[in-house]
C-alpha cells in the first residue's frame, strides 16, 4: 500500500481509505471488526467515518463500532488517521447541528466517547454552514486543537469558492486550515475537475474522494442476488450509461483487471487526488479492491477510460469560456 501526504500536511495517509458508512447497517460488528483489522495487515491506515453514519434506531452505529474496535488496544489506535464529520443533526433541539461554535464543541466530544480515544486526527466538516462564519467556525476548531481534542481540520462537499473563503480566513488568524477535501468523483462524476481539484491544488488541501464507483456503477456486473440488482434507481442508471459501461469492461478485460480496480486506479491517477475511500461490506470486497493502489495504468488506458467518460473539459475557466 502506497502512503501520501495530506495536501501541504505531513500527515501520511494510505492512497484507500477505508469508509465505514456501511457498519451497522449492512456489516455486523464483528465483520466490522475484521474488516479494520484487514485493512491494517494491508497497509491502510486512513479510516474515514461521521457522527451520522449508522439506522434510525443506532445513528451513531459506525463511530460506536470503531470506538469498540480501538478500545482492544494492540496498537489499533496508534496506527489510525482517524476521521470523523460534525454537521449533521443529531438532535431536533436548536444548537445539535450546523458548524455553530456550541454544536463543534459538542459534536466533538460526543464523538470522543463513541470512538473510545482522546483525540481525532481530521475533524472534517460535513458540509458548508451557509450560516455560520468562519471566525466562528475556526475559534472553535482553534480552542479543540488546544485542547489536544483534534489535530487537522477537513471538509466534505465543498466548492472551490468555499475552499478559497476556509483557507483564507484560517491564515488570516495565523492557522493551519484545512488539510483535505472529501468530494464526490469517478470516472462518471467529474465536476469537481472544474472548480474544486484545481482550488484544492493551489491551496494546499489533498482532496479525498468518495463514490469512487460512482455507488457501483463501476464496481463491475451486479450480483442478481444483491442489493444492487434489485435497485430501480441502479437499473436506470446502468441503462442510461450502458455503452460506456460496455466499453469500459472491455477496456478493463484488455488490461487484465476487474472494472472495479480499473475504475480506482484511473481515479488515483488523477492529479490532486490523494486517497479514494472504499467502502468493502467484507473482507473479500476489500481485497479486490487493494491492487487499484498499486497499478500504474499507461497512457494510452488512461486516454481510451478519458474518451468514455470525458469530463467537464478541463478546469475553470477555461472549460466554458472558450
Amino acid at each position: 500500500m502506497n502512503h501520501v501526504a495530506l495536501g501541504a500536511s505531513r500527515l501520511e495517509v494510505s492512497r484507500l481509505c477505508l469508509g465505514t458508512m456501511n457498519f451497522g447497517r449492512h456489516v455486523s460488528t464483528a465483520d466490522a471488526h475484521a474488516i479494520l483489522d484487514h485493512a491494517h495487515e494491508s497497509g491502510i491506515n486512513y479510516i474515514d467515518t461521521a457522527n451520522r453514519y449508522g439506522t434510525p434506531d443506532r445513528p451513531h452505529a459506525s463511530e460506536e463500532i470503531i470506538g469498540d474496535w480501538i478500545a482492544q488496544g494492540g496498537g489499533r489506535r496508534e496506527r489510525t488517521v482517524l476521521a470523523t464529520k460534525v454537521f449533521e443533526e443529531t438532535d431536533p433541539w436548536p444548537n445539535n447541528g450546523g458548524l455553530s461554535a456550541l454544536n463543534i464543541r459538542r459534536a466533538c466530544d460526543a464523538s470522543l466517547r463513541r470512538l473510545k480515544t482522546d483525540y481525532i486526527d481530521i475533524y472534517q466538516m460535513h458540509h458548508i454552514d451557509r450560516g455560520a462564519g468562519w471566525d466562528e467556525v475556526w475559534e472553535a476548531y482553534d480552542v479543540l486543537r488546544a485542547q489536544g481534542k483534534v489535530l487537522y481540520a477537513g471538509s466534505s462537499n465543498f466548492a472551490g469558492w468555499h475552499l478559497a473563503m476556509a483557507q483564507t480566513s484560517a491564515r488570516a488568524r495565523g492557522s493551519l486550515g484545512l488539510v483535505s477535501e472529501q468530494s464526490v468523483y469517478s470516472l462518471a462524476q467529474r465536476t469537481i475537475e472544474l472548480e474544486v481539484l484545481p482550488a484544492a491544488r493551489a491551496l494546499g488541501i489533498g482532496v479525498v474522494a468518495w463514490s469512487p464507483l460512482a455507488g457501483g456503477l463501476l464496481a463491475g456486473p451486479p450480483d442478481p442476488a444483491g442489493r444492487r440488482h434489485s435497485d430501480p434507481g441502479f437499473a436506470e442508471r446502468a441503462a442510461r450509461h450502458s455503452a460506456q459501461l460496455e466499453r469500459t469492461a472491455a477496456i478493463a478485460d484488455a488490461a487484465g483487471m476487474p472494472v472495479a480496480v480499473l475504475a480506482l486506479s484511473w481515479l488515483l491517477a488523477q492529479p490532486g487526488l490523494a486517497a479514494a475511500i472504499v467502502g468493502p461490506r467484507t473482507i473479500g470486497q476489500l481485497d479486490s479492491m487493494l491492487i487499484a493502489a498499486e497499478v500504474q495504468l499507461d497512457d494510452a488506458v488512461l486516454d481510451e477510460l478519458d474518451e468514455t467518460w470525458p469530463g467537464p473539459g478541463g478546469a475553470a475557466p477555461e472549460a466554458y469560456a472558450w
